[in-house]
């Protein structure tokens, strides 16, 4: 088996574009990748381009080899760019081969040892403002099974943060926490936004409310500072989404940054990155959260990581999506009881209806995060997908 071609496809999806990749080979196999680099996605697909040269014509299952020398030959290597591009295509290598075998990635990596994984909510506030808002949205996705919620109550905040914008971010954890109970996790999202006197100033007041982590406090340059929080603080620490493979994780676990940590399988590498920077985690015993604010193809190989990883604890999950989701792609996700089910199918379980992402071209979007207009993520024609 050869490969014979990598196409890339952008599909609009409101708050950014998702970036998907196809590679074709001469047995009639593809397999699909997704690589979405909010706000990069024009230079991440010629990114996936510059790659073609280097796996036309080579076996798709060579995929250590694949990944090996693209990163060696890259000379520049690291980044979000060139570590998403080779994520999307090594995702779509290993679709291949668990097609091609007739089986779930996840046989290729060692067999199961979960059915199904716990999920948290994202993306569930959409449009709240006030603490009242985001209170009638945490029942709602409360009430659809979901046993933890993740939100930024932040607002535009960089840096510091006044004893102001403080209160109104206590206030909205508050009517969180009183509308849904002790029962339900409660995870609070800092977008890399603090320096380290503010990050623990809000830890400390965090403590109240018995939070499952606090999310990526600092920038996420700033390892060593993250590490100071940590040992400032009583509330446990996740963080690691903008770590780009298993070299950029040594630091942060000789340091001790965090407690939880939170690689993406779009970002970090691809999904054997993702075992490995999961096994340095496991010698630490540390869980594996990754993140997974993506589209449907990062999903599914994040549900293939799910089933195979010891140390996997809990899968970010957003409750709706742009309701064209669904007819871009054939998913096999199904929510019960605050689980996502491990789907059978051969290699990742999904695949892409190429006609109808050309109906969502590529709109350019910006960061929300320091405008004012974080909770603005989804459109009011949102809708589930979770079967």
């Amino acid at each position: 088996m050869k490969v014979t071609d990598i196409r890339t496809f952008i599909c609009h999806c409101y708050r950014t574009n998702w970036v998907f990749c196809r590679v074709e080979t001469d047995e009639g196999v593809h397999g699909v990748g997704e690589g979405t680099l909010e706000y990069r996605e024009l230079t991440l697909e010629q990114a996936i381009a510059e790659l073609k040269r280097y796996l036309v014509g080579k076996n798709p299952h060579d995929i250590e080899a694949f990944w090996h020398d693209s990163y060696r030959d890259a000379y520049w290597r690291g980044g979000p760019v060139l570590m998403s591009a080779l994520s999307a295509v090594e995702m779509a290598l290993w679709d291949i081969k668990g097609k091609s075998l007739g089986v779930p990635v996840y046989q290729l990596l060692g067999g199961k040892v979960r059915d199904n994984i716990p999920c948290y909510a994202n993306g569930w506030f959409s449009p709240a403002k006030s603490p009242d808002e985001f209170a009638v949205k945490a029942r709602e996705a409360v009430d659809k099974g979901f046993n933890g919620l993740k939100w930024d109550p932040f607002g535009s905040s960089w840096l510091t943060i006044s004893k102001r914008e403080l209160r109104n971010a206590l206030r909205c954890v508050e009517a969180v926490v009183a509308e849904v109970g002790k029962d339900v996790e409660i995870l609070i999202e800092g977008h890399g936004r603090f320096n380290v006197p503010a990050a623990i100033r809000i830890a400390h007041a965090l403590e109240d409310f018995d939070i499952l982590w606090f999310e990526e406090p600092l920038p996420p340059d700033n390892l060593p500072g993250l590490a100071e929080v940590k040992r400032q603080v009583r509330v446990p620490i996740a963080a690691g989404e903008r770590l780009y493979n298993r070299y950029d994780y040594r630091d942060f676990f000789r340091l001790g940054c965090a407690d939880f940590v939170q690689p993406d399988v779009s970002h970090a590498g691809g999904i054997m990155e993702l075992r490995k920077i999961a096994a340095m985690a496991e010698c630490h015993h540390i869980p594996l959260c990754p993140h997974n604010p993506s589209g449907p193809v990062a999903n599914a190989a994040t549900l293939q990581l799910a089933a195979c990883t010891p140390n996997f604890l809990f899968m970010e999950t957003m409750t709706t999506d742009v309701p064209w989701r669904s007819e871009i792609a054939h998913e096999h996700v199904r929510f019960k009881n605050g689980c996502m089910s491990i789907p059978e199918l051969p290699g990742l379980g999904v695949d892409l209806n190429e006609d109808n992402i050309h109906d969502h071209p590529y709109v350019a979007r910006d960061l929300r995060h320091y405008q004012g207009n974080l909770t603005d993520i989804r459109p009011p024609d949102a809708c589930g997908y979770l079967g």
